[in-house]
């Protein structure tokens, strides 16, 4: 489940308790859920934060949850919501990764305008190849859009590289590292505080996000991937 706190101007929703927060429908619907409560709740000029409580930023799906109930696509099908209402969301947001993000959470993560991690702990893991999975075509669209290096988008996706924070900062990946996952959480407000002063309008704010995500919407609305997405 999450939880949301709000610091004036910055909505902070936190992906809660120790465990690895797997994707499944009762997480993604708390995510979605929240999120709606954010652009309800949203001033002229806000900013989201999202982060996680213990080791794991998220594990990606919950494999397990889709072998048990045969049905892959309404995960994927959540987290396209998820990641559609990410970049329509009218103000800046921002990822605060405090522990390992793998797969489709790596993919929640790279979905925000900015995303800073800790260099304590964690790394970025793109483990389909590993897995013997085939990634999905809107999973390499968010990389497309959001790593400029090809070298590095061949690590990320043609070597399911384990990626540290710091190694993440020199390729491009994320926005700054930080020693530990307090220092993460706090440069986070402090990015999202500056981010508020600049007085944006939300609105225009996303709509300018989608015309530069345009790739990205396409990719996440286009489910001509499910005989592929289907297979366990």
């Amino acid at each position: 489940m999450c939880s949301l706190e709000k610091r004036g101007n910055i909505f902070i929703l936190t992906l809660t308790g120790d465990g690895e927060h797997r994707l499944n429908p009762t997480l993604l619907n708390s995510i979605k859920s929240t999120l709606h409560h954010v652009r309800q709740q949203a001033t002229t000029s806000s900013a989201l934060i999202t982060t996680a409580h213990g080791k794991f930023f998220s594990n990606g799906y919950d494999i397990n949850w889709a072998k048990s109930m045969q049905d892959m696509i309404l995960m994927d099908d959540l987290l396209r919501s998820i990641i559609s209402d990410l970049i329509s969301l009218p103000m800046p947001t921002i990822a605060a990764v405090t522990g390992h993000a793998a797969a489709a959470g790596y993919m929640l993560a790279l979905s925000h305008d900015y995303v800073l991690m800790r260099s304590d702990r964690g790394f970025l893991y793109m483990s389909e190849l590993d897995i013997k999975r085939v990634i999905p075509a809107w999973f390499v669209a968010v990389v497309d859009a959001k790593v400029g290096s090809a070298a590095a988008r061949r690590k990320i996706v043609m070597q399911a590289e384990k990626v540290t924070a710091k190694e993440a900062v020199r390729l491009g990946i994320v926005d700054s590292a930080h020693d530990s996952a307090d220092e993460t959480v706090e440069a986070a407000v402090v990015l999202g505080v500056d981010l508020v002063k600049r007085g944006w309008d939300g609105h225009v704010y996303a709509d300018n996000r989608k015309k530069f995500l345009s790739n990205v919407i396409h990719a996440v609305e286009d489910t001509s991937e499910r005989k592929i997405e289907s297979k366990l």
